[in-house]
């Protein structure tokens, strides 16, 4: 079936996106049922297939569509697979009850989400991955807390908002070389760019995670001394703390500094914590091939203990991995049949000022970040077809890489269905809208961004300052 006229309509479009709205709110609100989304989002795209067939669409171009979503959720899939495979091995090689123990020990609930937050910053500052951080240091945390008596979904807010502040401040991240690249902007003028926005949203993110904790009733954040002593207890009596337990998550670091590949990355730090767990923690082989595939549990008789040190495994990662080949697949039909150009172009037709330019591309993101479930769409798309209006008005490539990052980059974890959502709930077990709420750094950015237009404050123009590339050019 093809006709020889294929031509997307804006209303066509539409319907297609209020149906995915009101399916999700349907599912979720409605049916209360969270975790059918990847049926949800398979109803999605047939009706999405659907109105591009009658628009006259072939099903080989659509089924390309899908196929094309599917290359893209190929390796973060992958990675997260192999991430499951690492924690179970991190916990039974007894990395994760070290960070975990020595966490408990010298943090403070007060100043728990604070310190969490600062940390993850300076861990994807390192790295350039906000994943491989929340994967390492992210889980860790979420044990500690866990033992402090922190609320999980407060805990994991504080790690994704420094998480990904680290990577998109980073020279050696990939959104961060994206962003610049789509939008011919120099990297490290980006990046100084992102300062005048990302700066003020990080500082403000660490005000409120410092007063939350020394405003929180420590009767409600903190155990009692005696379930302390025996999460501790359980931890020391049941694990080898050798120092030596450090060397996966500094293998981790080391490696993606140099730019080793992510799949690399964690099959080296699995492999040296499974030599670690066999050695050290008297693990056997056959054991360890069971807490890879299927996730360690912890049988150490504390209930708080077996709590914090139960998880991880190939198979436990699946749920996530369909939702996210299924989400792809749902925006790589959209994309491919021209969906999502057609509403951009009409609101393009919006855009008379800078202030109204940087609103059109904030929302831009976002839809794109709700509608392909990928952040690097929602880096691409929304510039590529917005850069000829900063060229327009004469503004720096870097204004318009920074807009992408603090509007793409940092949403992309408070989809539910997105690639970044899907990633953090998996890996730190809370579900997107339990921590959305509390991922302030993610919620504070775009708003700094659209504030610094709208007061026109750093929005550099061509002769404003000196750079490496302008539009001009």
């Amino acid at each position: 079936m093809q006709s020889s006229e294929k031509r997307m309509g804006f209303w066509s479009a539409v319907g297609v996106m209020l149906f995915l709205i009101l399916a999700i709110s349907v599912q979720v609100f409605v049916l209360d049922s969270p975790g059918t989304t990847q049926i949800t989002l398979i109803l999605v795209t047939a009706v999405a297939a659907l109105t591009a067939l009658l628009k006259g669409y072939s099903w080989h171009e659509i089924q390309g569509g899908i196929l094309h979503g599917c290359h893209i959720a190929m390796l973060p899939m992958l990675i997260l697979m192999l991430v499951g495979v690492l924690i179970a091995s991190w916990i039974a090689a007894g990395t994760i009850p070290f960070l975990i123990y020595y966490g408990i020990l010298f943090l403070t609930p007060q100043y728990f989400l604070f310190s969490t937050c600062l940390i993850c910053c300076f861990g994807s500052l390192a790295t350039g991955s906000s994943w491989t951080t929340a994967a390492t240091f992210g889980v860790g945390f979420m044990g500690v807390g866990l033992g402090l008596g922190i609320a999980p979904e407060l805990t994991a807010g504080a790690v994704i908002s420094g998480s990904i502040f680290g990577d998109k401040m980073s020279p050696l991240s990939d959104s961060t070389n994206l962003a610049s690249g789509v939008a011919q902007a120099d990297l490290f003028d980006h990046i100084r760019s992102m300062i005048y926005s990302t700066g003020p949203a990080i500082i403000l993110t660490l005000i409120i995670y410092f007063i939350w904790g020394l405003a929180s009733n420590s009767a409600d954040a903190v155990l009692d001394d005696h379930k302390i002593a025996e999460i501790l207890g359980g931890i020391k009596d049941n694990y080898n703390l050798n120092i030596v337990t450090l060397l996966p998550p500094l293998l981790v670091v080391v490696l993606a500094m140099k730019r080793v590949g992510g799949l690399a990355v964690m099959v080296i730090a699995t492999v040296t914590a499974l030599l670690i767990a066999l050695f050290l923690q008297n693990q056997n082989i056959s054991e360890m091939l069971t807490f890879l595939n299927y996730g360690y549990v912890s049988h150490v008789g504390v209930t708080e203990v077996d709590k914090l040190l139960s998880g991880g495994g190939l198979q436990n990662m699946m749920w996530t991995v369909s939702l996210g080949f299924i989400a792809l697949s749902m925006g790589g039909v959209m994309e491919k049949t021209h969906m999502l150009e057609v509403i951009l172009q009409k609101m393009r037709r919006l855009v008379h000022s800078v202030a109204s330019l940087v609103t059109t591309h904030v929302i831009s993101s976002i839809i794109i970040n709700i509608f392909t479930a990928s952040q690097f769409m929602a880096i691409i798309i929304p510039a590529r077809m917005l850069v000829p209006i900063y060229k327009r008005e004469k503004l720096l490539p870097q204004v318009c890489s920074r807009v992408s990052e603090d509007s793409a980059t940092v949403t992309s974890p408070l989809i539910p269905w997105g690639l970044g959502g899907v990633y953090y709930t998996s890996v730190l077990g809370v579900a997107t809208l339990d921590y959305l709420p509390y991922t302030f750094f993610a919620l504070i950015t775009p708003l700094m961004t659209l504030f610094l237009a709208y007061t026109n404050n750093f929005m550099f123009k061509e002769g404003d300052i000196k750079t490496v590339k302008s539009y001009g050019e």
